[in-house]
Formats: structure tokens, C-alpha cells, sequence
């Protein structure tokens, strides 16, 4: 059920980690395209825009969790590749005690708080009522979001990333029934449409703990590796933290960018969340890439094979090159289609709603190779243990969006908003370059052995 990372081409390996966690992550999106659809065409443009206002404080706080359980499992896929079993169900151990607590702490904070947030973003009056509705359930649901998302990086930091796509799977049907029962035969409206997500989710975290303890042996920990360990603690939170703090941090922008779209009005609060549907989907393979770079890295230099790495950080960079390019090509010619698939034909005055949408599509895609590099760079750094360095190409993404959201979009408007993303994505970029490759010479310094015993093994294997 695990796999080596550590011998093989690093094309061959990286592509073949990638398609399964991508197949896993378009089945996340799935669902959440599914409530978008549903919400859109059976409740209307106007819910569609509420349930997307909230796009940016759902990425706040959920993205936390998201960056926290990957973060965890680094430390996991280093001594996966160190062949160190005790400590790596150690880590294992310790990181559910730490999401339990987290969980437990954010989702009291976000359920009191969230509607003052909204009203700090100066969410429109007359989107308000149905995105409290939805974000509130969001937030609710908390540690679903931990028990999958921890348990499905945990394997994938095994090397094996097929499974965690089975219980996306099952979610992903199951939402899709949720949805239409909530929404049509109980009439929950937006809320309905968020309990589906939530209780989807729950249901593929306790399958896929049920699935692990049965057929993963390697992760059956003793009554030792089980125990409270402050210094496994500590491990684990220098790595982490630092990931969910760079989403959140990154999130930050995007609150300021959504605050100053409030401002325009309904129309292009719609436009935006129509586009974000779209474009979160186009996007998959950039996190699926990231996600096979941060277990591929970490594999790799806790097995000593730090000549790898670059040749890892080239093959995904010349993957992500491909699929930037057949993307802005495909939305060229179909992002009012792909609009469309939100939106109810019937409803009058979609014109405008769904040119404005199509721009923003084809201005995001147009620079889809410098998020490509973000997430490559990015979650390979994580992976060789550098975490901190994610907050800082953070940062430098809050500040482009922030710019952007306080300057530009009050006077220039729409246009700018649709270049906020593009220009965050190229300043962190400017960062992680060479700060990726500095990593991988910081570790071949620190290492020469390890290096060195790389570099024997390769020649040996080209004999």
C-alpha cells in the first residue's frame, strides 16, 4: 500500500503520484462545483454570489487546516524515507492529537465570529443572510475538514496516493444526493447545500479511518508510539503552523481583494464567484503537483538522495509548463461556457453576468504557469523541511493582493480585480526561485555525504 519515492525516474514517479491525487482533489472539487450548480440554477444567481462572497474567509480558515494537516505530514514522509517506522507512527500519533485540539479550538472561534467578519468585509445586504447561512455550517464542520484531510496526507506521505481518492469518491456521490434532498425536499437553501458538503466530508474521514486501520499495518501504533511526545510536538508544529499560516496569510489578501468587489455591487461579487468555481477546478493539477513535490521531497532527504531534488523541482516544473499551456487555450474558447455551467439559462440579464465572468476566467489561466511554479516551489520546499519559507511567499502574495484590492480596484474596478491573483502569484514566484534552489544547496552543503552517496548511486544504476 506504500511506495518508494526514492529510486526511479523522478518524471515517471512525480506524474505517477500526481494523476491519482488529481483524480482525488477534481472529486473535492466536485462536490463543491455541485453545490455551486445546484445552489445556482435551483436557488438562483443571487445565492450563488452569498455562497461565493465567503469564498475568501472560507480560504482563511479552512485553508489553515489544509496547510496545518500537510504540514503534519512532512515529518511522516521523511522518516517513511529514513525507513524509520517507530517514529514516523510517532508523528503519525501526535499529529491527530494536535488536529483534535486545533479543530476543536477553531471551530468555536470561527462559529462566534463569522458574522462580525462578514460585516467587516461589508458583505452586500442583500447577500448577507444567505452567506452567514452557509459559511456558519462551513465553519461548523471543522473537524471533518481535519479527520479527512489529516488522514488522507498521512497516506499520501506513505507514497500512496490512489487511496484517499476512493473515499473522495464516495463523498463526492453522496453529496450530489445530499444537495438535491436538502435543497429541494427539506428547502434549506444555502445552508442545505453546505450541511451536504460537511456531512459528505465526515463520511469520507471515518471510512477512510475505518480503510487504514484494516489494510495499513505500517501505521499500527503500540501502546509507546501512541503516547503524548512534546518533542514529536514540537516537530510537527515547526512544520505545520508555518503551512497553515501561509495559507491564512495568503487569505488575507484575498479578504481585502473580496471587501473591495463588495464594494462594486452584486453583479461583480457574482462574476468573481462564478469565475472561482471555474477556475479552483482548472487548477487541480497545480495542488495535485504540489502536494506529489512535498512527498517526493520529503521522501527523498530523509533517505539522503538530495540530487534528486532538482532533478524532482525540473520534471514537475515541465508538467505544469504543459498543462498551463492547454488550459489558457481551451478557456480562450469556452469560458462562457464554462460560466454557463453555474448559471440558469432562464434567468433574464446573464448577458453581462457572463462576459464579465469569461474575462476573468481567461486573465487567471493566462498566467497559469507562474501558479504552477508557486505550488511546485512551494510544496517542495516544505518538503525538504524549510516551512518558514512558505510564510514569506505568503506574505508576498498578501501584499500583491492587498495592493491591488486598496489601490487599484476603487478606481480601475472589475479589470483590476482579475489581475490581483496573477499579480500575487508572480511575486511569490520572485521569492520561491531561488529560494527553492538554495534549499536543495543549503541541504548538499550541510550533507556532502549524503550527496555524495547520491551521485554513487546514480552512476551505479546508469552502468
Amino acid at each position: 500500500m506504500t511506495k518508494d519515492l526514492t529510486n526511479g525516474s523522478p518524471m515517471r514517479l512525480i506524474l505517477n503520484f500526481t494523476l491519482p491525487t488529481l483524480f482525488g482533489l477534481l472529486f473535492q472539487q466536485f462536490y463543491n462545483l455541485v453545490d455551486a450548480m445546484i445552489v445556482g440554477k435551483l436557488l438562483g444567481s443571487q445565492a450563488l454570489g452569498a455562497v461565493g462572497s465567503t469564498g475568501s474567509i472560507n480560504f482563511f480558515v479552512i485553508g489553515f487546516c489544509l496547510g496545518v494537516c500537510s504540514g503534519f505530514a512532512i515529518p511522516v514522509a521523511q522518516k517513511m524515507g529514513a525507513k524509520d517506522f517507530p517514529q514516523m507512527r510517532r508523528f503519525a500519533a501526535n499529529a491527530a492529537y494536535l488536529s483534535a485540539a486545533i479543530a476543536l479550538v477553531l471551530t468555536v472561534a470561527t462559529a462566534l465570529f463569522c458574522g462580525s467578519i462578514l460585516t467587516a468585509m461589508g458583505t452586500p445586504d442583500d447577500l448577507y443572510a444567505d452567506a452567514y447561512a452557509y459559511i456558519f455550517v462551513i465553519f461548523l464542520g471543522i473537524p471533518a475538514v481535519f479527520l479527512y484531510n489529516l488522514l488522507a496526507c498521512v497516506i499520501r506521505a506513505l507514497g500512496d496516493s490512489r487511496t484517499p481518492v476512493y473515499f473522495l469518491a464516495l463523498s463526492a456521490g453522496l453529496n450530489i444526493v445530499l444537495d438535491l434532498a436538502f435543497i429541494l425536499v427539506f428547502h434549506l437553501g444555502v445552508a442545505g447545500a453546505a450541511i451536504a458538503t460537511v456531512a459528505s466530508q465526515g463520511v469520507s474521514g471515518i471510512a477512510c479511518a475505518i480503510y487504514m486501520a484494516r489494510r495499513f499495518p505500517i501505521l499500527h501504533v503500540t501502546q509507546e508510539e501512541r503516547r503524548p511526545d512534546l518533542d514529536a510536538c514540537k516537530t510537527l508544529c515547526a512544520m505545520g503552523l508555518p503551512m497553515g499560516l501561509q495559507y491564512s496569510i495568503t487569505a488575507i489578501g484575498s479578504i481585502v481583494l473580496q471587501t473591495s468587489v463588495n464594494a462594486l455591487g452584486s453583479l461583480y461579487v457574482t462574476a468573481v464567484a462564478t469565475g472561482s468555481k471555474v477556475y479552483q477546478l482548472l487548477a487541480c493539477p497545480f495542488d495535485a503537483m504540489g502536494s506529489a513535490m512535498a512527498t517526493y521531497c520529503g521522501q527523498n532527504v530523509g533517505a539522503g538522495r538530495l540530487d534528486r531534488l532538482r532533478q524532482g523541482v525540473r520534471a514537475c516544473s515541465l508538467l505544469g509548463l504543459g498543462y498551463s499551456v492547454m488550459a489558457f487555450a481551451a478557456m480562450l474558447f469556452l469560458a462562457p461556457q464554462a460560466a454557463m455551467l453555474f448559471l440558469d439559462p432562464a434567468e433574464g440579464g446573464l448577458e453581462t453576468l457572463v462576459a464579465l465572468t469569461a474575462r476573468y476566467i481567461v486573465v487567471l489561466t493566462a498566467f497559469f504557469f507562474p501558479l504552477a511554479l508557486v505550488n511546485i516551489l512551494r510544496f517542495s520546499i516544505q518538503g525538504m523541511g524549510f516551512s518558514v519559507f512558505a510564510i514569506l511567499a505568503g506574505v508576498l502574495e498578501m501584499i500583491a493582493r492587498t495592493a491591488v484590492g486598496w489601490f487599484f480596484v476603487p478606481h480601475l474596478g472589475f479589470n483590476a480585480a482579475c489581475f490581483a491573483s496573477p499579480a500575487a502569484w508572480i511575486c511569490a514566484d520572485l521569492f520561491l526561485l531561488p529560494a527553492c534552489f538554495g534549499c536543495i544547496t543549503h541541504l548538499q552543503r550541510r550533507h556532502p555525504t549524503a550527496a555524495l552517496e547520491t551521485l554513487s548511486k546514480t552512476a551505479v544504476s546508469t552502468q
